[in-house]
């Protein structure tokens, strides 16, 4: 699947700095980083699709966690 980064994760990939940015390119998948070296994509581009793909993950799990707190409070 080929992603292009949102406008909004462009900026916030801009304002990391340098070491957020070493951080975030720790934590990429296998895909991503290989287009980096592939040059199939400019490094920034691939932090602000980092942080999206964190974001959505994020939000998965907040989801998910809801619904077992709501659960967990019906006992």
């Amino acid at each position: 699947m080929k992603r292009t980064p949102s406008e909004k994760y462009l900026k916030n990939a801009k304002a990391l700095t340098k070491r957020e940015a070493e951080f975030l390119i720790m934590r990429m998948g296998g895909k991503l980083g290989r287009r980096i070296d592939d040059h199939k994509l400019v490094p920034i581009e691939a932090l602000a699709i980092q942080l999206e793909i964190e974001d959505e993950h994020r939000n998965e799990w907040r989801e998910n966690f809801a619904k077992v707190k709501a659960r967990y409070d019906k006992l």
